[in-house]
């Protein structure tokens, strides 16, 4: 039976009003066919599925490709992230799978075990069988591949129901959920859905933020150069392909003829960047930055080479020479339709390949540098059925979502003298990649340094990301793990896939607490979210001193998001204060929803043990609070009580009083 539905104008703009879809299968009921639907089988999507999976929750995962895994599976070989401390969850486990995948293949002290360092490097196609392992693990998980979005049923601001098209048969297929995950990089489905979104760059004076709107940045010096305005506009940073390369002569596909819509004059400007230096190294050499020294002053530094196993390289095209071709190629992508959109999939792909092409065959490209650009090569086993080629554009930046709450480069960089970023009571994740943004223009500053947009690495202090930017204002029944409420230069720090897999597990996991208690997404309980969120292994707060094995490693990381601590020091096992704990009692009850504390210490310099257990069987005479279990629940060790109590201690003794309804 053919069924005639209405498509909703303005997340693809030359999609049709109405849309006829051959034999879809829609189940004509109010009950929902899955707990969840999870939009986009991108690493978040692939997590938070994950999550709510294991947790209990029936989920549907739905991809557009015929792959899961985006950018983490199709060249993005090595994990963006500055400080492995900082983010753990299932983004660790995935990266540990990778590992033992590696070892088990090749041997524990084999050269591929090694180069992919500790499971933070990594062949696409390893990649996505370990994404592909992980959810056929899950027996909750459903897998729809192929699939686009086209419609969003909402009915008094819940979404109701999304239509999908299965692109190989042209088929309709309607699902009903009681949540939905919008992991897509562009946010189709809240789009689709009619939730508020922002697009472009906001202005300097918009959230006061200092590198916003229209900028010429000095990546090596970190200072403004002329022609910045702050203006906003609706640019976005360039999109690439992210490329995997080998040097291996026997699993090398070579290009013999140029390539598809092939014009060397996308790349002549490269001749002045080789002339004016701007291929060369950086003045600071960082590990895992993609540097590669033997590239230095040659063409072949239009790449960015990061070396992964079995003789491949995760290779990103290098945006500081003044000829880089991608910019503004993308303007019209994210308004566009499924079909427009895959005339610019086809356009960076012309580019990209092109790009090699030219450095490896360009006869005024100099011999020597032809020479060693044809060292690389496709790899024969990678994206076998896409002519070796990635199948996911990088999408770097797209639509973002107006949340409950926008993060900005305020709240991720350390001000007026703060010893943290900003704490937020509702955080789920700790976030810690330097402000890093492509170009967002092809015009170069005046100076010829750098192109407009491009923010290189921009160093910047660990964060919190709070809950409320997954939330939409006002349409509920979705959450949004990737394309979240914050500022374009929030967002360049905040798009990288192992915070997007931290994200994704959280989202998941609200989604599942959502379902199980039968609450609206934004009502879900912070508290509990929490701590579901760090029992299983989530970083919340992040300490430089903190030992994850530590007794009251959860309990700390919980109270940091509360402001028990000012600055990235725990000291868990030094004595506290009478002042310190008077604050943190007060804390306390206010994340209890009780009145302002009763209970105060002198401004002694220490608490002793004996006093700090009366106080909590004080706490325990509360009607919602379990009674003290003995000092072993939480003290590090027995001893005399009129020795001072840790602040670990404290932490954990307050976290396991926590009330059942907080």
């Amino acid at each position: 039976m053919n069924r005639r539905y209405f498509i909703k104008l303005g997340a693809f703009g030359t999609m049709l009003s109405t849309a006829t879809f051959g034999a879809c299968t829609r189940k004509d009921k109010t009950t929902p066919d899955t707990d969840i639907v999870v939009v986009g089988g991108s690493p978040a999507g692939i997590m938070a599925a994950i999550a709510a999976a294991r947790l209990g929750a029936t989920v549907t995962l739905v991809e557009y490709h015929n792959h899961i895994g985006g950018l983490s599976s199709s060249g993005l070989g090595k994990s963006d992230i500055e400080n492995k401390d900082a983010i753990a969850g299932l983004f660790k486990e995935f990266t540990q799978r990778i590992y033992q995948y590696y070892r088990d293949t090749y041997g524990e002290h084999s050269e591929n075990a090694t180069k992919c360092k500790q499971g933070y490097y990594y062949e696409p196609s390893v990649a996505e069988q370990v994404f592909n392992q992980m959810v056929a693990q899950e027996k909750n998980i459903s897998l729809l591949l192929n699939h686009q979005i086209e419609q969003v049923v909402t009915q008094a601001d819940q979404v109701q129901e999304v239509v999908f098209t299965n692109r190989a048969e042209g088929t309709s297929y309607a699902l009903k959920a009681r949540v939905f995950v919008d992991a897509t990089y562009e946010g189709d489905l809240y789009a689709l859905a009619g939730a508020a979104y922002r697009l472009g760059r906001e202005s300097r004076e918009e959230f006061g933020e200092l590198h916003a709107g229209k900028i010429f940045f000095d990546y090596n010096e970190n200072k403004f150069l002329e022609g910045s305005t702050g203006a906003g506009d609706q640019k976005i940073p360039a999109y690439t392909y992210r490329l995997c390369l080998t040097d291996d002569p026997t699993n090398s596909y070579v290009m013999q003829e140029p390539p598809p819509g092939y014009d060397r004059t996308n790349y002549l400007k490269y001749f002045d960047d080789l002339k004016e230096g701007r291929l060369g190294g950086p003045k600071v050499f960082k590990e895992g930055h993609g540097y590669y020294q033997a590239h230095f002053d040659t063409m072949v530094r239009v790449f960015s080479f990061a070396e992964i196993p079995n003789r491949k390289y995760d290779v990103n095209t290098n945006p500081r020479p003044l000829g880089f071709p991608f910019p503004e190629e993308n303007a019209t992508y994210l308004e566009a339709s499924w079909q427009e959109r895959e005339k610019v999939f086809r356009r960076h792909r012309e580019l990209a390949m092109g790009l090699l092409y030219f450095i490896q065959n360009d006869p005024e490209v100099p011999q020597a540098h032809r020479t060693m650009a044809q060292q690389y090569h496709w790899p024969l086993d990678e994206f076998t059925d896409n002519n070796h080629f990635p199948w996911q554009l990088y999408v770097r930046e797209a639509r973002r979502l107006k949340g409950e709450y926008t993060l900005t480069e305020n709240d991720v960089t350390l001000r007026d003298g703060a010893a943290r970023t900003t704490i937020f009571k509702d955080t789920i994740i700790a976030g810690e990649f330097p402000i890093d943004s492509f170009p967002a223009s092809k015009e170069p500053s005046p100076d010829k340094k750098v192109l407009e947009g491009y923010i290189g690495m921009l160093p910047i202090a660990p964060y919190q990301i709070p809950y409320r930017v997954l939330v939409p204002e006002k349409i509920n029944g979705l959450i949004v793990p990737v394309a979240a409420s914050t500022t374009h230069v929030a967002y360049s720090t905040l798009r990288m896939e192992p915070l997007w897999m931290g994200i994704g597990q959280a989202a998941g996991t609200a989604a599942y607490l959502s379902v199980k208690n039968n609450l609206p997404i934004r009502k879900v309980p912070i508290p509990a979210l929490q701590k579901l969120l760090l029992k299983n292994n989530q970083i919340l707060t992040y300490f430089e001193d903190l030992d994850i094995k530590d007794k009251a490693a959860q309990a700390a990381q919980f109270w940091g998001t509360k402001g028990f601590f000012d600055s990235y020091k725990a000291n868990l096992h030094q004595p506290i204060s009478g002042r310190e704990l008077t604050r943190w009692l007060t804390l306390f009850n206010d994340t209890r929803g009780l009145e302002e504390s009763t209970f105060a210490f002198d401004k002694q310099e220490t608490v002793s043990l004996a006093d700090f257990i009366r106080l909590l069987d004080l706490l325990s005479q509360s009607a919602d609070a379990p009674p003290r279990s003995g000092a072993a629940a939480w003290q590090y060790a027995k001893r005399d009580s009129q020795l001072p109590v840790q602040r670990g201690e404290v932490c954990q003794a307050l976290y396991l009083r926590l009330g059942k309804n907080t």
